[in-house]
């Protein structure tokens, strides 16, 4: 679970925050396109926030999430706030659903080709707990069960997949794919079938992408427990009582850790860019 070191015999393209261009401004990244799911609330509005005051003159932020009002307040906020001439386009879509998951497809493949970004960041953020009121007996509806796989793991493939084709190979550019992971990617919670199964699906699927793709750098950052809508669910909805105790208990001691604090970790992970790719980095352990 550790940060490992990148090894490989393949050249590495410059990290996100080195080789600052002509105008990018004292510690801007240089032209990038950045896309994030999940973007409108909790980790991901943090993460959008950290983010665009470090893309430089002539990025583009792509942001994408549910709910339309939330995100057109998120991107006036930050177009008011970067300073850059930064780019800010939303997409409001439902992932979990074909027509969603096209809309959002067909938007990466008109931002992306359409600029000579020299970098590509994809942060697949959106997620969901499906319902953790529910045993693994409990599940037994197969609609349920592939309603919240289509949400979270098969939008996360189309997304990724669309993403690189539409940036392509560029000389000298760099790609990075960043999943939001989950201790629950390799740790059995009970009442969290779904969860845990969708979040090893997903360290798994990119794990995949590392090695099939050696100039991607592919991330699995878990972000650590968050004090978020999801938090709230886990402590209050949880089937088991033993597990809905544990995180009644973290919320007491004040141990969920503020959306901002686990976001800046991942943009220093990013900018110092020494993780293995395909590697499942946590919060705890860096």
């Amino acid at each position: 679970m550790g940060r490992g070191r990148r090894g490989g015999a393949f050249p590495r393209p410059p990290a996100l925050g080195a080789g600052m261009e002509p105008g990018a401004g004292p510690g801007r990244w240089a032209a990038a396109a950045c896309v994030l799911t999940g973007a409108s609330r909790g980790f991901g509005r943090s993460l959008a926030r950290l983010l665009a005051p470090r893309l430089g003159s002539g990025s583009v932020l792509l942001l994408l999430a549910r709910s339309a009002e939330a995100l057109a307040e998120l991107a006036a906020e930050l177009r008011g706030g970067s300073g850059s001439g930064l780019r800010v386009e939303c997409v409001a879509a439902d992932l979990g659903c074909p027509q969603g998951l096209r809309r959002a497809m067909a938007a990466l493949r008109e931002v992306l080709p359409a600029a000579p970004y020299g970098r590509l960041l994809l942060i697949n953020n959106a997620g969901s707990l499906g319902d953790i009121s529910k045993s693994f007996l409990d599940l037994t509806d197969p609609d349920e069960i592939n309603s919240y796989f289509a949400f979270n793991v098969t939008s996360a493939l189309c997304l990724t997949s669309a993403a690189l084709q539409a940036f392509g190979k560029r000389p000298g550019s760099s790609r990075t794919v960043v999943n939001i992971s989950s201790l629950c990617a390799i740790k059995p919670f009970k009442n969290w079938a779904l969860y845990c199964s969708g979040k090893a699906s997903r360290d798994m699927m990119f794990q995949v992408l590392a090695l099939e793709e050696p100039d991607v750098r592919v991330l699995n950052y878990a972000p650590g427990p968050l004090d978020t809508d999801m938090q709230l669910l886990a402590r209050t909805k949880t089937g088991d009582p033993e597990m809905r105790q544990y995180f009644q208990s973290l919320q007491e001691s004040r141990q969920l850790i503020d959306c901002t604090v686990s976001a800046q970790k991942l943009v220093n992970l990013l900018e110092e860019d020494t993780f293995r790719s395909g590697a499942h980095v946590d919060f705890y352990n860096i």
